[in-house]
């Protein structure tokens, strides 16, 4: 089962291409005129991956009805298009709807496609499975997506297919950590439509729509920077020069034989157009984004209207005109702006809340549908137990005693979800319950993986359970047996204490460890849920342990009924406190003295708990359903005031890595006229949020996106949950509602963990904390009794626990991905996980062997032994690729000038450093 590396492995850098072009990319690109305005005309859809309609019913046109889309007759309808006429360009971005397009044609049109793409006359921007929202998604899903989308042109076109361009022309505001990530992957550059309306008015006026992106503070510049630029019209063509049958605009009518002739006006309209977008840009060169969404289904009213606007608008030149229209594409345009050879500014910090009106912010969707959220934020915790055991497990993994399984169903249902109408919960109901559904169909996939990889990992192929509803204290496996046993798995590079509540139907349990050691634990009656809870905190010292749990001899089982019980209460000497029969909530609070009382809310309750050894305090909240019987929508915030002098600042995470500074009522690039306080002061949180002064920092580690503020001096709020009763008028037809199967509200559940600090120390704390909320422990229970010949195998070994890795990690490093690239390959990402100057301790250079004496052996993993490295750069438009040789014995050329160790890597602050491993079956 365990795996050899064969003669190499490789390095995938991601190097930026500045001052590096590919050889074909300058003869691809139209000619331009040096003394005139060249105007880029960029034929474009914009094809998103699920919103008003399902995935599938964009691709095949179904439920017009919602909206008049189909994918595949775009794609025929531009292909036709482009063979018609070699001058004409089209780009294309969603990866997701392509690789379904490509799979169904035949050979001849595999070839044409392929030509054109050679020809840079299709060129793909972007290039990810989608285009990812940027407020709620977290880093390791973006990277993943983009990895699959990537992989797949990468393999389909080789280096005439890899984007040079990312292009975010919807998400409702940026990241800085996006752009980072697009720069180390090897992009010349990022487009974007949204902008806040005040800054895209003060970029008009200083002629500041195009920019530097230093998009990280502890990367070595020019690492993380990367030009940006802001299109003039979102993404949409301008006024009056929509050629789509979806829109109203004129043709072009030139025959002058004709009542309507329209040339001379048409051609007028666009110089002035086009004159009057020049002056919002510093180079004679600037770009017109021809099409929207969806559009493109019938490619001849585009391209026979834009041939003649090119040919009538360039035919003014020999009359003086100073414009010069060309197709192109946004690769071609920043190849010109390149030439321009300008400086630009430089932009430090973010593009979000984005606001499109004075009282119109884009910040409620930070929180919008919760458990889809919370759902997508698990799934990507099991797409990498999965990945990982997949490579431990071998080939037993993906077909074993329970059937075939794979780890590609979730992953590209988890690339869906990533979408900015997905995660973000912009979508209409019946699409959010499409993305649900896909990664359920992807879970089921992954569990069989998981179970196959455990079978052979233990030698125990008893049947296995994974208890998707411990969120509500369901589990019949626990439940429903005197005598259970737990698996777990911990996907982490390094010891985690982890507390596992499980539900069980009696008072009083024993757990035992694999050697029969006795662990503390503690049983809790709960009404709410009809069953005992078992609570114990453990460490995970290996990747997998069994532990066995067993209802002690002369106990009795229990159980509550709910509705059964009459309202209690508890009256000490002062307070009387009732109980709701049905929910074990408290419902009301009297004080004895004063005759005082208050009812409190029954669909909202927290719990705190506080684990023996933790250094945080769990609140786990739950929320709904949310009443509307008033007809008002509503917004439900946790918040904690305390005497932390913040002085109007706190911090948010950047997509779960770097941390930004945010202020109340401030834009660090332009002078902000606040008229939203409450929505305008919002930001997204993908794991963190933190206030601090000189002596103490409270940070919130959060188990999903969510939005946040700091509205007032020591205050932090969260916003846990939200429901709707009006549309936004932005397109989805419907209200954020979430009615639920009873049509009463979803009732939503999670947990924040807070940590108390002193500033210094706080990333020692909330780094770990939020990188094992993000991967949680993998638990799977198998009931009866314990077969003979169970073992937990390494290398050959019986032991009682497994560990996929020699030793652990230090702590500053990650292991970020392992997973099965192809049947000899595997992918392994380590990252360094701190920022620059936040730990004295973690924020240093590291340096990883990946070559750890163990045994008289010299291994990173215990189930793949060594051989030697070579070195290959990856770059978004290039691979240079050294020979892969490998010398006798252990000693291998230096990777880099300067290197001891081919096996040593060094990572500093925020790098992600990318490994293939070539590997084969012992």
């Amino acid at each position: 089962m365990c795996l050899l590396w064969c003669s190499c492995c490789a390095l995938l850098c991601w190097a930026s291409l500045r001052g590096r072009r590919p050889k074909q990319s300058r003869a691809s690109c139209p000619a331009t005129q040096p003394s005139m305005l060249n105007v880029h005309l960029v034929p474009h859809t914009h094809d998103d991956v699920g919103w008003l309609k399902t995935v599938d019913q964009y691709y095949y046109g179904d439920r017009n009805d919602i909206q008049h889309a189909g994918v595949q007759y775009i794609l025929d309808s531009v292909l036709e298009q482009l063979l018609a006429d070699p001058t004409r360009r089209f780009i294309y971005v969603e990866t997701a709807f392509f690789f379904r397009w490509w799979r169904q044609q035949d050979s001849a049109t595999r070839k044409a496609v392929t030509m054109l793409v050679n020809e840079g006359r299709l060129e793909f921007v972007n290039g990810g499975w989608c285009m990812s929202d940027e407020a709620t998604t977290h880093y390791s899903a973006v990277i993943d997506q983009m990895t699959l989308g990537l992989r797949f042109l990468n393999d389909t076109f080789g280096a005439c297919g890899r984007p040079r361009v990312a292009w975010h022309i919807d998400p409702f505001g940026h990241a800085r950590e996006h752009a980072s990530m697009f720069a180390q992957m090897g992009y010349d550059g990022f487009f974007f439509g949204r902008l806040d309306y005040q800054d895209k008015a003060r970029r008009i006026r200083d002629k500041d729509m195009e920019m530097v992106w230093r998009a990280s503070e502890s990367l070595t510049p020019p690492t993380a920077d990367l030009f940006t630029g802001v299109l003039p019209n979102g993404y949409n063509p301008p006024a009056g020069f929509c050629w789509d049958q979806s829109c109203n605009d004129p043709p072009i009518r030139d025959d002058p034989n004709l009542e309507d002739y329209n040339v001379d006006n048409v051609v007028k309209r666009f110089i002035e157009i086009a004159n009057d977008q020049a002056k919002m840009y510093r180079t004679n060169h600037i770009i017109m984004t021809m099409g929207s969404d969806f559009q493109y289904e019938n490619a001849n009213l585009w391209y026979k209207n834009m041939d003649k606007l090119i040919r009538y608008v360039n035919a003014k030149q020999s009359q003086g005109s100073k414009v010069n229209v060309l197709y192109s594409t946004p690769s071609c345009y920043l190849q010109g702006l390149h030439q321009a050879n300008l400086t630009w500014s430089v932009k430090m910090d973010d593009f979000f809340p984005y606001a499109d009106g004075p009282h119109d912010f884009w910040t409620g969707y930070f929180t919008s549908r919760p458990a889809l959220k919370r759902y997508e934020r698990l799934s990507n915790s099991l797409l990498q137990v999965c990945n990982q055991l997949e490579v431990l497990g071998g080939p037993n993994s993906r077909k074993g005693p329970y059937g075939e399984g794979d780890s590609d169903t979730l992953q590209e249902a988890m690339s869906v979800a990533q979408h900015h109408d997905a995660v973000s919960g912009t979508e209409k109901q019946h699409v959010a319950n499409d993305y649900a559904k896909r990664l359920a169909r992807g879970w089921a996939h992954c569990e069989t993986l998981v179970s196959n990889a455990l079978a052979t990992l233990s030698s125990w192929e008893a049947p296995r359970e994974y208890c998707l509803s411990l969120n509500i204290s369901v589990c019949p496996a626990t439940e429903n047996s005197y005598k259970f046993f737990l698996t777990v798995y911990n996907p982490l590079s390094r010891m985690v204490s982890w507390p596992v509540r499980l539900p069980v139907n009696g008072s009083d349990y024993m757990v035992l460890q694999p050697h029969g050691q006795v662990l503390d634990s503690q049983v809790s009656l709960i009404m709410a849920a009809s069953s005992i809870m078992v609570s114990h905190c453990y460490a995970i010292k290996r990747s997998v342990r069994i532990f066995v749990s067993s209802l002690l001899k002369g106990t009795q089982e229990v159980g509550f009924q709910p509705g059964l019980i009459q309202p209690f209460f508890f009256v000490p000497q002062f307070i009387r406190v009732t109980f709701d029969p049905d929910t074990g909530l408290m419902n009301s609070l009297t004080n004895l003295e004063t005759k005082q009382k208050i009812q409190l809310i029954p669909w909202v309750s927290q719990v705190v708990r506080l684990y023996w050894g933790s250094r945080e305090l769990e609140l786990e909240w739950t929320v709904g359903p949310i009443p509307v019987e008033d007809s008002l929508g509503k917004e439900v915030i946790t918040r904690l005031d305390t005497n932390i002098n913040s002085s109007g600042y706190f911090y948010t995470d950047s997509n779960g890595r770097e941390m930004l500074e945010r202020r109340k009522d401030f834009r660090p690039t332009w002078d902000l006229k606040q008229s939203e306080p409450v929505a305008g002061n919002y930001y997204p949180i993908n794991s963190r949020i933190y206030i601090k002064d000189k002596v103490n920092q409270l940070t919130a580690v959060t188990d999903r996106s969510q939005g946040a503020s700091s509205l007032q001096d020591g205050s932090l709020e969260i916003m846990l949950h939200r429901r709707l009763l009006y549309d936004d008028v932005r397109g989805v037809g419907e209200p954020l509602s979430e009615p639920g199967d009873d049509n009463k509200g979803l009732v939503v559940r999670g947990r924040l963990l807070l940590a108390l600090t002193p500033p210094k120390d706080a990333a020692d704390i909330h780094r770990p904390l939020a990188e094992a909320l993000v991967l949680e422990p993998l638990l799977a229970f198998q009931t009866g009794e314990l077969h003979p010949n169970t073992i937990l195998e390494v290398s050959g070994r019986r032991k009682e626990q497994f560990s996929g890795l020699q030793a652990s990690l230090p702590p500053a490093v990650h292991l970020l991905t392992l997973s099965q690239w192809d049947q000899e390959s595997v992918l392994l990402r380590l990252e360094h996980q701190f920022q620059v100057t936040e730990s004295p301790t973690n924020s240093q250079p590291v340096t990883v062997n990946l070559k750890v004496r163990n045994g008289g052996q010299h291994n990173f993993c215990t189930c793949i032994k060594n051989s030697c490295c070579n070195l290959m750069h990856c770059t978004a438009n290039g691979w240079d690729t050294g020979a892969c040789v490998c010398v006798s014995g252990e000693q291998c050329p230096p990777r880099r000038l300067g290197d001891t160790s081919p096996w040593e890597i060094t990572l500093k602050p925020m790098e992600i450093q990318t490994f293939l491993l070539r590997v084969r079956q012992r």
